[in-house]
């Protein structure tokens, strides 16, 4: 029998210790929560891309009431990026939630599906995505995705 052993480095770091380019990203995610449609679970969700040539893209979540036909605030911006800017790598996202008119204390984590979509991006384009997930008290920064979700689903699965 053998043993895995996985290790994961979150950066943990208030606001202020972050550096211009982060706190405009996360503050382009905060923004992005306004736009949110979130009805039934009054959670906003905000994202920002910063994409390899210094473009920003937001997204929010878009709820339905056909649960699960809604979508993730990440996966919005990430598609939007792609459809924008097809061949272009997407080298940071942020990550901020409102809810019940304040913003969350705990740093807001991407659910599953949204981990899977950023490896396919990190797949895709070769390189890192750091993801950089706000909230109040603190953040966490990792800088690849792979360190939320290092067993992953790839294209090398469907081969093997």
């Amino acid at each position: 029998m053998e043993s895995l052993n996985l290790t994961t480095k979150i950066l943990v770091y208030g606001y202020e210790e972050s550096t211009e380019d982060i706190k405009k990203l996360i503050d382009e995610a905060k923004s992005a929560t306004k736009g949110a449609y979130a009805p039934y679970s009054g959670f906003h969700v905000g994202a920002a891309i910063m994409l390899a040539n210094g473009k920003i893209v937001t997204g929010n979540n878009q709820e339905n009431a056909a649960y699960p036909s809604g979508l993730c605030a990440e996966r919005v911006a990430i598609f939007s990026a792609n459809s924008q800017y097809p061949d272009i790598a997407i080298t940071t996202i942020a990550i901020a939630a409102l809810h019940n008119g304040s913003f969350t204390d705990s740093p807001c984590c991407p659910c599953g599906g949204c981990r899977q979509t950023m490896v396919e991006i990190e797949n895709r384009f070769d390189s890192p995505l750091r993801i950089v997930m706000y909230g109040e008290e603190k953040i966490y920064e990792v800088e690849s995705i792979k360190t939320l979700l290092p067993l992953s689903f790839s294209e090398k699965s469907l081969s093997e």
